[in-house]
């Protein structure tokens, strides 16, 4: 399905799931984040998908002035495409998670496809001290959380995105979300090459187990057809193995500190640019090639670097 013959390599430098205290190496500040976001270019990422925290106590935001303050160091040292995050934390409005993406148009934005149960709260089965009082809250409440991606919800970012000229990473968790993007491409309101990405091991979502793949393959095919490119996440411990698993069945790869703070068992990724050596390793060992970025942005049909407003 990838007709340029090349893996794009997107690098979710720090998300919303793992807070500050789960581990040192995770970008907080802005400058750490533009640091991240170029190592992990300069590794071979092709894709820098990217959240912002308050510099304070790495809550997580998404007040545009916060991306502003990475987003014009990155542009200008790498050539890398941004894609911005309208998923933000699944405590926020729809409206603030949007605030990135609209105001700041980048060439791609993410755009999760159903709402969903989105379980954090084992990862208190395994950190215990936390340096803010509102990290443990964020993880414990997930018990009680539904991360509410409506058809209005998707429809309203569809819309307000549509003059920016923004492509979408279509997250899906689920067999659901895909039945979901195929709505959608069929009132019109997408149009292909579309950037499926299948987001396995998230509790509430699809599990990561080889046969979940293959499902997630499968009914992408039947629903989808040709009009679209597949990649594929692994959350926590999946994350290399789901990453190996899908680019032997010709998937592109998305590694990053956002879904997994691991470089291997009991082991913590010292950057984000670990993770996408680590992973390059692997899709060279498959004898695979790596996308640049201009191969990125033909491969998925984007505007360019030059129409974003950062």
């Amino acid at each position: 399905m990838d007709s340029a013959n090349k893996i794009i390599i997107t690098c979710a430098i720090t998300g919303s799931i793992h807070t500050p205290s789960m581990s040192p190496y995770l970008p907080v500040s802005p400058e750490e984040i533009a640091e991240a976001g170029i190592a992990a270019v300069e590794a071979g990422a092709s894709i820098l998908h990217l959240h912002a925290r308050d510099p304070k106590d790495g809550r997580p935001t998404q007040d545009p002035k916060v991306f502003q303050k990475f987003l014009p160091t990155i542009k200008n040292n790498t050539n890398a495409v941004i894609n911005l995050t309208s998923g933000g934390a699944a405590t926020m409005t729809i409206e603030e998670r949007l605030q990135p993406a609209l105001q700041l148009k980048p060439e791609v934005a993410s755009l999760n496809m159903g709402s969903m149960n989105f379980g954090l709260y084992p990862m208190l089965n395994r950190f215990k001290d936390f340096d803010h009082a509102w990290e443990r809250t964020y993880l414990e409440n997930s018990r009680d959380l539904v991360f509410k991606n409506t058809f209005a919800d998707i429809e309203y970012i569809l819309s307000s995105c549509r003059e920016n000229k923004t492509r979408f990473e279509f997250e899906c968790y689920d067999i659901s979300h895909l039945y979901n993007l195929a709505h959608f491409l069929d009132r019109g309101l997408v149009e292909p090459p579309l950037f499926v990405q299948s987001v396995m091991g998230i509790l509430g979502g699809i599990g990561a187990h080889p046969d979940d793949l293959q499902h997630m393959r499968k009914t992408a095919d039947r629903l989808l057809g040709d009009t679209y490119q597949w990649s594929v996440l692994g959350a926590g411990r999946n994350q290399m193995e789901i990453a190996r698993q899908g680019a032997s069945l010709g998937s592109n790869v998305r590694v990053g500190l956002e879904d997994s703070i691991w470089a291997g068992p009991g082991k913590l990724a010292e950057s984000n640019a670990e993770q996408v050596r680590l992973v390059r390793n692997i899709l060279e060992e498959l004898g695979l090639s790596v996308a640049t970025p201009d191969e990125t942005r033909q491969i998925l049909g984007l505007k360019g670097s030059d129409q974003v407003s950062f």
